[in-house]
């Protein structure tokens, strides 16, 4: 019989728990474990497990306290596994703190203590990219953050406000559940009524997807969030207008829900921004997309499109989960009318940026962007430069820079809407 050793586990804050460890002996055998990485949101935390070998997941979810405990079969009880108790910080919206040790012979268990009942999805990825194999535990509330929700609470002053300047108007929308247009002169008067733009931001990648790198290490996640949140802030600036970010943080959000986010806010135009890399070093300025249903614009609009449309199987999208038939019904839907209005948008925006940043090509671009099928939004695909150019790594880096694209940005998207003011929504946000 061979003889086994009582160890403890190891807790958050370095406190020993009970559990039963097999010998140093016993140990040599399984995958070997290349990283651990956590990703806090508030819409769901993820925890990925990369491995040289793929790896058998099992869990089960306990109550009274809350835990949600994963069993990981062929892996072995390494330092590596134990820096995930450190990686849990304490404002994780989900996880209070994570226990580690090997529960049987060829079986790590993994005891995640929640703060509160979670849905947990749990998957595992193939090699792709600079990645191995990867074992995700996705963990989503019992109820779904409402965007809109979260969207109305945060612009509740700013929507006061218009009423006041436009008691009419207001009037109006609460008889009829509608909003009117945005400057539309009322029959026999040359009053106008009001009501705020919804533009939805989406930062490109994040978390598992950093996006490009440059070579001096910039990645293309942390920029575009950067940017994002200038814009966000100038737009919060102004008083008939709202933004809302697809992402805050650095998590992964895929594809079609960064899409359906901005359907449920209602939006009035979706911006996504990227800063992208391409084969040649020397490719330089920035570019404007738009959707296209018959085939690319370029080369370049094409192989950027590819790319941008991998960013679900670098993220780690779980292609099993009830979402794959809502994403494919949505991604079938977009209309001629929505192409028209993000070529004016696209083009608005485009000549602000020419204003003091090279183009890579003076006009809009399209090609089948995944991210740009919202049927009923406005959608533009914004590459404010390329990373993978030295010199506009640097430039990228640059706050300065990354002010004026945000500025050059907003005022495209002011003069779209000054020339073609957005139709009624169906109900009152």
């Amino acid at each position: 019989m061979k003889r086994r050793t009582a160890l403890k586990v190891i807790g958050q804050g370095g406190a020993l728990l009970p559990l039963l460890l097999l010998g140093p002996s016993q140990l040599a055998w399984g995958a070997k474990l290349l990283a651990v990485r956590v990703w806090p949101a508030e819409d769901y935390t993820r925890i990925t497990l990369e491995s040289d070998q793929p790896l058998k997941l099992s869990h089960q979810l306990l109550s009274h306290p809350d835990r949600l405990v994963v069993d990981v079969e062929g892996l072995e009880l390494t330092p590596t596994i134990k820096e995930l108790v450190a990686k849990v910080k304490t404002d994780d919206p989900y996880i209070s703190q994570v226990r580690v040790g090997q529960f049987q012979t060829k079986v790590v268990r993994l005891v995640f203590d929640l703060k509160e009942s979670i849905q947990p999805q749990l998957f595992t990825l193939d090699p792709v990219g600079d990645y191995q194999n990867r074992a995700l535990f996705d963990l989503y509330p019992m109820v779904s953050n409402d965007p809109l929700m979260k969207l109305v609470r945060n612009s509740a002053k700013k929507s006061a406000a218009l009423e006041a300047e436009d008691p009419i108007g207001a009037i109006a929308r609460k008889e009829t559940g509608k909003d009117a247009k945005t400057s539309e002169p009322k029959s026999g008067s040359d009053k106008t009524t009001k009501r705020l733009l919804t533009i939805a931001i989406d930062p490109g990648h994040g978390g598992e997807d950093p996006g490009a790198i440059g070579k001096k290490g910039s990645r293309e996640k942390d920029v575009v969030l950067s940017i994002s949140k200038i814009l966000r802030a100038k737009i919060e600036q102004e008083p008939d207008m709202r933004a809302y970010l697809t992402r805050d943080g650095d998590y992964f959000v895929p594809l079609h829900i960064r899409v359906n986010k901005a359907r449920r806010i209602q939006a009035d135009l979706f911006v996504s921004v990227h800063a992208d890399a391409f084969v040649q070093p020397h490719a330089k300025g920035a570019s404007v997309f738009a959707l296209s249903q018959q085939g690319a614009t370029s080369t370049t609009a094409r192989w950027i499109a590819n790319k941008e449309n991998n960013a679900d199987l670098i993220g780690g999208l779980n292609i099993k989960s009830q979402d794959k038939q809502v994403a494919q019904l949505l991604l079938d839907m977009s209309t001629t009318a929505q192409i028209k209005d993000s070529l004016k948008v696209g083009n608005s925006v485009l000549r602000e940026i020419g204003g003091f940043a090279k183009l890579h090509k003076n006009h809009v671009e399209q090609a089948s962007f995944a991210v740009l099928k919202a049927p009923d939004v406005p959608s533009i695909l914004i590459e404010t430069a390329f990373i993978s150019n030295p010199e506009e790594e640097a430039r990228l880096a640059d706050s300065n820079y990354q002010e004026q694209v945000a500025i050059a940005i907003l005022r495209g998207i002011k003069n779209y809407f000054a020339q073609n003011p957005p139709v009624a929504k169906s109900r009152q946000i």
